[in-house]
């Protein structure tokens, strides 16, 4: 089968999510795709996971960094530049079986010619010493299958423990929680001087094997496709966050001279359904007449921000803020 390969110089990952639709949506299927691309600083959401439950919110605004959602399911992963993402679109298995054993296996040979073993373990990772560094999805439809997959090759690990971090939050319902991992860097195990460059070309010889490969570039016509499609749903916050299933929440948060205080919300299309507070706190007024101010709220810090105008959070929470009070909320 001939094969399509896109070299993606751009880092912004909703333009890059957007590109992978296009490419698997659009383009012709007479032909293999591989598409080779890095984010700036992100958090790939699973189609299925609950953003809010996934996230460190204040964080990633703090940072600026973005939580876009994939089309495939699985788990939440941090990209930054020292991380390198690959897709390969082809024709699916009869039945359209979910197969990601078999597309991890050009990282596998990858690896081997750089003198590193490494395995498939478990049902989407790939790693070494037991240690991961590829988590891998896949999308099928129609008969054609997207493998996607994140290698870490030289990413900021710290940053990644700081925005993924979900130590006080639980979520029930439909939200399918990350399973953390033990992680480990491509680059201290491949030989002296190797680059991301370097990897980059050999795994795309890997993912392109047996087929007659080009390289290929976007036309003005396919740059306007693509960010016509991130506009309608990789930019939006109705698709990133608000496409969350319904589930709940359970969140607590302890500030000196106020107490602890513990939220339990449902959220549905990421607002706020219903909501409660406790804990040991005191208060003027009734923490419950604050939650249903909030109900319906989208669970995003400038609409909180607006629905929290004219009113003093310490008559809710004596000695608690506003910013504590988004903090606990996102």
């Amino acid at each position: 089968m001939k094969v399509s390969i896109y070299n993606l110089s751009t880092t912004d990952p909703a333009f890059n999510l957007a590109a992978e639709e296009y490419v698997f949506e659009a383009l012709p299927r007479d032909r293999a795709y591989v598409m080779l691309w890095q984010n700036d600083r992100a958090v790939i959401i699973g189609k299925y996971q609950n953003t809010a439950a996934e996230v460190n919110g204040p964080y990633l605004e703090a940072q600026g960094i973005k939580a876009v959602r994939r089309l495939s399911g699985g788990g939440a992963v941090y990209h930054d530049m020292g991380n390198l993402n690959f897709t390969l679109i082809t024709d699916a298995k009869p039945g359209g079986k979910v197969d990601l054993a078999l597309f991890c296996q050009p990282v596998v040979r990858a690896l081997a010619r750089f003198g590193v073993q490494s395995e498939i373990s478990g049902r989407n990772d790939v790693t070494v010493e037991g240690k991961k560094f590829s988590g891998n999805a896949q999308y099928v439809r129609e008969g054609r299958v997207m493998h996607h997959g994140t290698i870490l090759f030289d990413s900021d690990l710290s940053v990644v423990q700081e925005a993924l971090a979900v130590k006080a939050k639980k979520l029930a319902g439909k939200g399918v929680a990350s399973v953390r991992s033990r992680v480990t860097n491509l680059k201290p195990l491949l030989p002296p001087g190797t680059v991301l460059e370097d990897f980059r070309r050999v795994l795309t010889e890997e993912l392109s094997r047996g087929g007659e490969s080009e390289i290929c570039s976007w036309t003005p016509a396919d740059v306007a496709a693509i960010q016509k499609r991130q506009a309608a749903r990789y930019d939006c916050w109705e698709w990133n966050w608000g496409a969350s299933p319904a589930g709940t929440l359970k969140k607590s948060l302890r500030v000196e001279g106020c107490g602890s205080i513990e939220v339990i919300m449902s959220l549905e299309g990421g607002c706020i359904q219903s909501l409660v507070f406790q804990g040991d706190f005191f208060s003027t007024k009734e923490p419950a007449e604050l939650a249903a101010h909030l109900l319906g709220t989208p669970l995003r810090a400038s609409a909180l921000l607006e629905k929290l105008k004219g009113l003093r959070t310490g008559d809710y929470f004596k000695g608690l803020n506003r910013k504590d009070l988004l903090q606990l909320l996102l």
